[in-house]
């Protein structure tokens, strides 16, 4: 959809706003403006923008249905170069910008032990595993603490706070549908709990199985703030009032419809921000990205509630609702089984050499912006291997009866399988009694357990 430019919010000119700023308020309710003017600390600008200090959005404090928090909610860049941060958004042109204790010692770690994570791993998904996971919703969250945030996600964490605990949900959902994909593959998604690296170097290759997991993620984190704006947990945002034509016959508009633009806009926003490097990995991400929160676009539907009478549904009413995410994983997963391959190329610019992606088969239909492309081949993963993120499949329990990847053939790699039996107790000869419960009696059943060699 079209953004307003920055002066049609202002009314006057003189300050240069951020894309992500003014792209994400025009999302915001009207009454959010309320008493808000337009300063900036650019020379060329008139007096009435000056006096603020920072470029950004000056709100009266008084104003309890505002969404902004202080006087300067946004930090915005000013000629292309973002001021230093201090407190809630306040600018200082001659203190020197200090680094935290604990963000110092994780660079030097980094630089000295890990270089490998910084050449472009998302390690921001960390957030959703650990401790900090854990605490979102008892302890307030801290955007420094957050490891690999580039400027643009700083500033965006700082802005737009109260959205966080859902781009960390969202997170979670992807890595969660992941391994539920992936779960009867030589590739199980398995993450790390103790490294910012959460899934180890097997992203580090451009292959299938990076781009299917930067696809479930981005599309999780669009999922997670539609769904928490719907529910009403954000004040920022809320349901969806953009998308409502005339009634169908039957039926009326009715109960909240779930915003997903907003909740791929966020995604888009913050997901994407790190992935601004003119090299071929930088494009990969950003189309798998997009391509996942495309698939959040294309499976809304519309979704019905009857009223009357014993169920008689004499009136219907609808809204817009996004699927279970088990229906986006499983379109994805359909995806990455047909990923399309792709070359790199690259081309000379104003801004130096580009790299940019090209079909390797030219008689194949080349990919839309619903595939995952990937152009690096993936390990076996049969054996262990710490350089390639290879767990191996030792020990790994597979169905005896499949032909499939999930079978002893093909997951234990020809290398045989084990066979064990194991007792489990279960619910039996369950019982329901009027009114109303259910009684059950425990059995103990003996199972059949295959595992890999």
């Amino acid at each position: 959809m079209p953004f307003p430019e920055p002066e049609l919010w202002a009314g006057r000119e003189g300050c240069v706003i951020d894309r992500l700023n003014y792209r994400l308020i025009s999302y915001l309710r009207p009454r959010a403006l309320i008493g808000c003017s337009l300063t900036s600390s650019n020379p060329a600008a008139p007096r009435w923008a000056r006096e603020g200090g920072g470029c950004g959005w000056r709100c009266a404090s008084d104003k309890p249905e505002s969404h902004f928090q202080s006087q300067v909610d946004f930090v915005p860049t000013i000629g292309g170069v973002a001021p230093p941060l201090h407190g809630r958004g306040q600018t200082s042109s001659s203190e020197p910008l200090l680094m935290e204790p604990h963000l110092l010692g994780l660079l030097l770690g980094l630089l000295l032990g890990g270089t490998r994570v910084l050449a472009g791993y998302p390690i921001w998904w960390s957030l959703a595993l650990g401790q900090q996971y854990t605490s979102l919703g008892s302890q307030p969250l801290l955007c420094g603490s957050i490891p690999g945030l580039v400027p643009k996600q700083l500033r965006f964490c700082r802005n737009y706070i109260e959205i966080m605990p859902s781009v960390a949900e969202g997170v979670k959902l992807g890595i969660q549908e992941c391994q539920h994909q992936f779960r009867g593959r030589r590739w199980n998604c398995t993450t790390i709990d103790d490294s910012l690296a959460i899934f180890g170097p097997v992203l580090d290759k451009a292959t299938r199985e990076s781009a299917f997991v930067h696809a479930i993620a981005s599309a999780g984190v669009a999922f997670a703030v539609t769904r928490s704006c719907a529910e009403g947990t954000s004040t920022i945002c809320g349901c969806d009032s953009h998308h409502k034509g005339p009634p169908g016959e039957g039926w009326k508009w009715g109960g909240c419809s779930e915003d997903a633009d907003f909740g791929v806009l966020v995604s888009r926003e913050f997901a994407d921000a790190r992935e601004n490097r003119p090299d071929a990995r930088s494009a990969m991400n950003k189309h798998n990205n997009e391509a996942g929160r495309t698939t959040i676009l294309d499976h809304m539907h519309l979704k019905c509630k009857c009223h009357g009478l014993s169920g008689s549904c004499e009136v219907k009413t609808c809204w817009w609702a996004q699927p279970d995410f088990r229906a986006i994983g499983d379109f994805l997963k359909d995806k990455y089984d047909s990923a399309s391959e792709m070359v790199v190329e690259k081309h000379r610019e104003s801004r130096g050499w580009v790299e940019t992606l090209r079909a390797k088969y030219s008689l194949f239909k080349p990919p839309t912006e619903r595939d995952l492309v990937y152009y690096e081949n993936s390990p076996n993963f049969c054996e262990p291997n710490p350089e390639t993120g290879s767990f191996g499949t030792r020990d790994r329990t597979c169905n005896v009866t499949s032909h499939g990847i999930d079978g002893c053939d093909l997951l234990c790699c020809g290398r045989g399988h084990n066979t064990r039996t194991e007792k489990r107790k279960e619910k039996c000869h369950c019982i329901f009694h009027w009114c109303c419960y259910v009684s059950c009696q425990e059995c103990v059943r003996v199972y059949d357990v295959h595992t890999c060699k």
